[in-house]
């Protein structure tokens, strides 16, 4: 039976991850056992954004030992920034943990993201973010991404080296009081920071991906990252940061 009131859930989006699915929760499963803070309390939400393969069949597999997995599926492609959100939504921590579901992200980096990010108490106004290292990517998708990161630095001042990197930790409500969009889970931190969270990057390792194939279109990526960095200065600079105000 899925767990009421878990201390963190992690959201994983998935298209065609057939044969990294099964491992990458076991592989998660076993990282949050060990770690101290959420031992078995947490629920891992897989969002199936219209897999065309047996993806979906491996997570049913996984939830024939694991009670606390759960599983969305989308009819159809909607989109990572889609499958993201309604993960989310669905979730019932207060936290919530984003990783890839291609298993290039390791889990066993998640303790070190949420150390950083718990250690910041009650505030909660925290977006803690991965920067892969030793990233296994091609050379020209490593260009492309440092020249598209340097950009987007300049434009939105965020400060984060690695907006593409999927390992974050941040509260639920934070991510909820966006404006959404897609292409959102690429600017959250800008996003966030507009928003008076503080942000942090930590060093995360980068594997190589072992089963199917990168669903990058670097092409179109790069169109619509260049529509949508336009977008959100524009969006930007006409939001006030808001205030939650308090009660008398």
């Amino acid at each position: 039976m899925p767990l009421e009131n878990p201390v963190l859930s992690v959201v994983i989006p998935l298209l065609d991850e057939a044969g990294n699915v099964l491992p990458l929760i076991e592989e998660i499963a076993a990282a949050l056992h060990a770690y101290a803070p959420v031992g078995d309390n947490f629920e891992i939400i897989c969002v199936d954004d219209g897999s065309t393969d047996t993806t979906g069949d491996e997570v049913k597999q996984a939830q024939q030992t694991l009670h606390n997995v759960r599983l969305i599926r989308h009819p159809q492609r909607l989109g990572m920034s889609a499958a993201l959100r309604n993960g989310v939504r669905r979730a019932k921590s207060g936290w919530i943990m984003t990783i890839d579901g291609d298993r290039q992200n390791d889990p066993a980096d998640a303790p070190r993201l949420l150390d950083l990010a718990w250690a910041k108490g009650n505030d909660r106004k925290v977006l803690v973010a991965g920067i892969r290292v030793n990233r296994q990517d091609t050379t020209g998708k490593r260009i492309a991404s440092r020249f598209a990161n340097k950009i987007r630095k300049s434009l939105l001042n965020d400060n984060c080296p690695d907006t593409g990197c999927s390992l974050k930790v941040f509260p639920r409500d934070s991510y909820l009081e966006l404006p959404f969009f897609n292409g959102l889970h690429r600017f959250m931190p800008a996003l966030l920071k507009l928003y008076g969270h503080e942000t942090i990057f930590t060093p995360v390792n980068d594997r190589l991906r072992t089963h199917g194939i990168s669903k990058s279109d670097f092409l179109g990526r790069a169109i619509k990252g260049a529509y949508d960095l336009l977008g959100v200065v524009w969006l930007m600079r006409r939001t006030p940061k808001p205030e939650r105000g308090h009660e008398d």
